[in-house]
């Protein structure tokens, strides 16, 4: 089905949307910077600005959203930087799951949650449990998530069940995958003016659609998400067909 939607800032219309689009948040440290602010004040307007987006989204029926939060280098950082992002989370989770719930967001983690503060695991899997019947929107939460980590885990799952090489296959491995049951990347894009998916959804985005931007996340709005919708209906997709 072709929907046809025309943008507010442009009389072109997007008329093919994707169906999994994957977002990596860049630029917190670079906005607050910019306003001589701490790197956290960067990280509180990034949270703030995920539940605009994430409506702008399901306004578009767009049906799997993934949003890279917290990736397996980043516990690199700073210390105080790193305890910050993650009573953010806790704290976006928590205050806005109801709201989620209630337009029918089902939730999903992927990535080591095992290692993330006790207290965060415990509001993930609320969130989780909460909103696992709903139908409208996947949105799932990259936190503490590596591609390549993702790729050694399912190698490794598939060794401890004892697998026979020869029943190996693009299918069995990709079940395997944190991702299991998700469909593919369609979109992938990138915030913040890097042009690299920095370990993020390696095998998933293989033919993907990349849009990268110099917009800073928390500058991301409803008009920077439509433009990356058009771009995307504006591309054709050969998946190494002519």
């Amino acid at each position: 089905m072709v929907k046809e939607i025309a943008t507010p800032s442009t009389t072109k219309k997007i008329t093919r949307l994707p169906n999994h689009v994957a977002i990596i948040m860049d630029g917190n440290g670079r906005w607050a910077k910019q306003r001589g602010l701490p790197r956290l004040e960067g990280h509180q307007a990034g949270a703030q600005n995920i539940r605009p987006i994430i409506k702008c989204f399901n306004q578009h029926h767009i049906e799997y959203v993934t949003l890279y939060g917290f990736s397996t280098e980043n516990w690199n950082r700073p210390e105080d930087e790193v305890a910050g992002l993650f009573n953010l989370f806790e704290e976006s989770i928590t205050k806005y799951v109801s709201e989620l719930h209630e337009n029918g967001i089902k939730l999903r983690h992927l990535g080591h949650l095992e290692e993330l503060p006790q207290s965060l695991q415990l509001a993930i899997n609320k969130a989780i449990e909460l909103t696992k019947n709903n139908t409208k929107m996947n949105l799932n939460f990259a936190l503490n998530y590596g591609g390549r980590l993702e790729i050694l885990d399912a190698v490794r799952h598939i060794i401890a069940e004892g697998i026979q090489i020869q029943d190996i296959d693009e299918k069995l491995f990709t079940n395997h995958l944190y991702t299991a049951g998700l469909p593919d990347i369609d979109l992938l894009i990138r915030t913040g003016g890097e042009f690299r998916i920095s370990n993020f959804l390696i095998w998933q985005a293989v033919y993907s659609e990349y849009y990268f931007t110099e917009v800073l996340w928390p500058d991301f709005n409803q008009k920077e998400v439509e433009k990356a919708l058009l771009a995307y209906s504006q591309r054709q997709r050969r998946f190494g067909r002519l």
